[in-house]
């Protein structure tokens, strides 16, 4: 398929809604109402606004819009091909649903600072829509940067301890690897390839063969671990960390505008920085997937003894992500597939598992698995929604997740790595070990002493449609995942 230019100022009207969103909530903080409908209604037209990409993205045509020029070689432009059309997106959609969610939760929970977190939120994402659309490293790596700036209020939302103590975790961790690790690497490679663009393709890169090999290894290392809201080993105890902040802000952490900006912007720069012809030729793919498989299993391990739901739901996001990077790190049609289409099912199916905990927490008070007894029966709709995405996560058909785990499975067969096929295989085990107990406890185990059942406690309906509304689209990409496919076979041929 041919590759067309085309410019469109609808990449500059995208990123400015949810800035002029957050602008909106400040200046009708005080009547909640009306702060919340200018937070649906930015999400609404965002949403809008990225669909009506999609005929020319899928027509073969990239769209870029310049914003300014920095230095000779160094510009902030936007574009939208295929890979920046998966994550716009999920980022577009799930705020959406999760602003409703939001919504009710935040008033049952009756936490402070109400305009401040709405405000923050819209912020984060303003800076994963700045990522999703960036058309080259100096771009996504100054949007990277703002969503760790802007997310670290909802981390601290609590303003305790335990708050500040998450928080300052959170932030060392995200701008320390980042300054220690992405930003000389990033003006190295300008200085080396004298542009820091991405190609059109993903077989190029940046790189010529007259750089030296040690080089380029180094700075692919030195990628792999500035962007460390990917959550790989042994840069990963911010996450966990985070989870003192409110049930939202985690559903917003593990499925939208942080974690997914990790591995988005990671595997951006594998597939256009490095490019696969030169991750092939210095045998840099094999070796990667090996090493965040180390991750795969030793999380899930992590997470079987976590006895806080959000904790394990944590663990098993670190595990879920190294999904996506050791797909792409495998080099091979199906495994690119696969790690690809999990930046859209894991963030479906672990938001849905995210509401679910602020849901039990909300409607009994209740955080920790060993509490949960019986609780399925006062919370059917809850926990069976559970239920249908831990499925996807552990990669069951028919939900999202099989589609994942199925490309997987068969580019760890085309790259010739029964090792890797072994790690799968095991951390799909351990996903049912750490999953399954959970829906087995509510639905099967005993109520604690002194609990009764009192009917259905569900938690408010503005909490409870949202968690509903991201289950069935879980279940429906499973069943049809070739609409969210289509944008995966533009980035790989």
């Amino acid at each position: 398929m041919e590759i067309q230019t085309v410019s469109s100022v609808k990449l500059l009207i995208a990123l400015l809604v949810p800035l002029i969103g957050t602008l909106g909530v400040m200046f009708t903080g005080k009547n909640e109402n009306v702060r919340e409908g200018v937070s649906s209604a930015a999400s609404v037209i965002l949403l809008l606004l990225v669909a009506s990409m999609i005929p020319a993205v899928l027509d073969g045509k990239i769209l870029v819009y310049h914003l300014f020029t920095v230095l000779p070689g160094i510009t902030v432009t936007l574009r939208a091909d295929g890979m920046s059309m998966i994550f716009a997106l999920v980022a577009s959609s799930l705020w959406t649903i999760a602003v409703y969610y939001s919504l009710g939760y935040m008033r049952a929970h009756q936490e402070h600072a109400q305009t401040r977190f709405n405000a923050c939120f819209a912020l984060a994402i303003f800076g994963a829509i700045g990522v999703a659309f960036s058309d080259n490293l100096f771009t996504m790596y100054l949007f990277y940067e703002i969503v760790s700036v802007c997310t670290y209020p909802l981390v601290a939302h609590a303003q305790d301890k335990d708050g500040y103590a998450g928080a300052q975790k959170y932030i060392v961790y995200l701008t320390t690897t980042a300054k220690l690790f992405l930003l000389p690497a990033l003006i190295l490679i300008y200085v080396i390839t004298g542009t820091l663009d991405f190609p059109h393709n993903i077989s190029e890169g940046l790189f010529s063969g007259d750089t030296e090999s040690w080089i380029v290894i180094m700075l692919y290392i030195f990628c792999l671990f500035g962007f460390a809201k990917n959550g790989v080993m042994p840069f990963h105890h911010w996450l966990p960390g985070a989870m003192v902040a409110p049930t939202p802000v985690s559903a917003l952490l593990h499925a939208v505008a942080v974690v997914k900006v990790g591995v988005f912007c990671t595997t951006r720069t594998m597939l256009y920085v490095f490019g696969v012809d030169t991750m092939h030729a210095l045998n840099l793919g094999i070796p990667t997937a090996y090493f965040v498989g180390f991750t795969v299993i030793a999380a899930s391990v992590l997470a079987l003894s976590k006895n806080n739901l959000k904790e394990r739901l944590a663990y098993s996001t670190i595990s879920q992500l190294s999904y996506i990077i050791l797909g792409v790190a495998l080099l091979t049609p199906a495994g690119i597939d696969g790690g690809l289409i999990h930046i859209v099912n894991h963030a479906f199916s672990k938001i849905t598992l995210f509401f679910c905990a602020g849901a039990i927490m909300i409607a009994h008070h209740k955080k920790d698995i060993s509490e949960m007894g019986g609780l399925g029966k006062s919370m059917p709709f809850t926990f069976g929604c559970f239920f249908i995405a831990s499925l996807s996560m552990i990669g069951a058909p028919p939900v999202a997740g099989f589609v994942t785990k199925w490309n997987l499975l068969v580019g760890s067969i085309q790259a010739h790595q029964m090792g890797i096929l072994l790690i799968l295989i095991a951390s799909t085990m351990l996903n049912v070990g750490y999953f399954a107990p959970v829906t087995f406890k509510a639905f099967f185990g005993k109520r604690p002493e002194g609990e009764t059942y009192q009917g259905i406690q569900e938690a408010p309906l503005s909490m409870l449609i949202p968690i509903m509304i991201a289950c069935t689209i879980s279940v429906l990409i499973g069943i049809f995942p070739n609409f969210m496919m289509q944008f995966v076979k533009a980035v790989t041929g």
